[in-house]
């Protein structure tokens, strides 16, 4: 009889882990989804007449694992690379912020706090090592070396956006990473990001179809209630499902939640809970109008309702959208703020309504197409005690493992680490089913 596996959520993590199972052994496998497709933070949704994710997504010229899977699925051809160009907007204005001399050009910023930046940056792409940062603040840090100017203008904002009143937490590991993560993606000296001709969604579907080749049962729309360890099943709209081995790909407070009420896992359980996440609303719209000459745009100003606007089609053109201009606005917030949970409409005018200060020709009655999108569970905070909290693939409970993005240190998460985790993870079940059969 083969070996059942169970793994819990269909983004790239658990996709990838099942596609690695299936190769690796007689395996009985099935994926359950709780949304009602696949692709994670990735999934993609119809817009312009083809697919695009419900948050920016695009790819580092080091993100090798995925590349490498693209490359097994057949659909490399498919994966471009282009040019990026970065701008903050501060003070009314948009400020370039691209390349060196951007950011010695940067005028809210002191010239001598210009200067620290550009040295400050030069030193932390080159340095190697990131545990000297773990146990310091990025603010801290910030402060010391960079000074009280940028960060003011550049730093603070940025932060604060990201993790919100949590900025002052988060480990100068985590920023030591993201500057590493962006110098290193990096042609000729200019930053280059690599998207996929179709979207994400030519990943996920050649994964969905080789899985479903080989018997893999994909179940969407599927949430799974209880966790019985002791019975090695799960219940499943109010039926069990056995399994020899489960994976769960979600989130780790989630995860603890499915824990049973058992004194020996409280210490445990406490550990995945204590890993904090803010969620993320993403606006998508369509328009013919042309905002702006770059792709990425950090809103620095103190009162901005949303962190970034991002224009998908400096990236990848109008082409695979009917000649529509593709836009991104973005915020990270914690799940119970009213902003969060604004309704549509509300946050619609709100956002559109901000819009203006950055283009003033901007005019909402020119949007085709407007989505609105809300993940409760987006970004991890790391924070300067992270790495104690950070879960082992295998958990305590007989023949079930962990593998999300609050296991991806110091980097930040992405679909380029999912693919690696789902790789990691396959390993070692399929190695458990050998030891146990032995």
């Amino acid at each position: 009889m083969p070996k059942k596996i169970l793994i819990i959520g269909g983004g790239f993590t658990g996709l990838t882990a099942a596609w690695r199972l299936a190769q690796r052994g007689d395996y009985a496998i099935t994926i359950v989804e709780k949304a009602p497709e696949l692709g994670g933070l990735a999934a993609g949704f119809a817009i312009a007449g083809t697919s695009l994710e419900k948050t920016y997504h695009y790819l580092f010229t080091t993100d090798d694992h995925i590349v490498r899977l693209a490359g097994e699925l057949g659909v490399q051809d498919r994966l471009f690379w282009a040019e990026t160009s970065n701008a903050i907007f501060l003070n009314g204005r948009l400020f370039p912020f691209s390349r060196p001399l951007d950011v010695l050009k940067f005028s809210p910023c002191s010239f001598l706090g210009r200067l620290r930046l550009g040295f400050s940056i030069l030193y932390l792409q080159r340095c190697k090592s990131w545990r000297q940062f773990l146990p310091v603040t990025a603010m801290a840090w910030m402060r010391k070396y960079v000074g009280a100017s940028a960060v003011e203008t550049i730093w603070g904002p940025l932060l604060k956006g990201k993790f919100g009143a949590q900025r002052d937490t988060v480990s100068m590991a985590w920023l030591w990473a993201r500057i590493h993560s962006r110098a290193n993606s990096r042609r000729d000296g200019r930053e280059q990001l690599g998207y996929f001709k179709g979207g994400f969604e030519v990943v996920t579907r050649a994964l969905e179809a080789e899985l479903r080749g080989r018997g893999v049962q994909i179940r969407t729309g599927t949430s799974v209630e209880k966790l019985l360890p002791d019975e090695r099943a799960v219940v499943i709209n109010g039926e069990k499902m056995g399994y020899d081995f489960c994976l769960f790909t979600g989130p780790s407070p989630a995860f603890a939640r499915l824990l049973p009420a058992d004194q020996s896992l409280n210490d445990y359980a406490a550990t995945l809970r204590s890993i904090g996440y803010l969620g993320a609303v993403c606006l998508v719209f369509t328009s013919p109008q042309n905002l702006g000459d770059y792709y990425w745009v950090n809103i620095n100003e103190p009162d901005a309702p949303f962190l970034v606007f991002i224009n998908h089609s400096r990236l990848v053109g109008r082409t695979l959208y009917g000649g529509q201009n593709v836009y991104y606005l973005g915020a990270y917030l914690p799940p119970d703020s009213p902003l969060y949970n604004l309704p549509d409409a509300e946050l619609t005018r709100l956002w559109f309504g901000y819009l203006p200060k950055l283009f003033p020709n901007f005019a909402a009655t020119q949007v085709a197409e407007q989505h609105i999108f809300r993940f409760p569970a987006a970004q991890h905070v790391v924070d300067t005690a992270y790495e104690a909290k950070i879960p082992a693939y295998q958990t305590p409970l007989p023949g079930v493992f962990l593998a999300n993005f609050s296991q991806v240190f110091p980097e930040d998460r992405g679909t380029n680490f999912a693919v690696r985790d789902g790789e990691r993870s396959a390993e070692l079940i399929h190695q458990e089913a050998i030891r146990t059969a032995a």
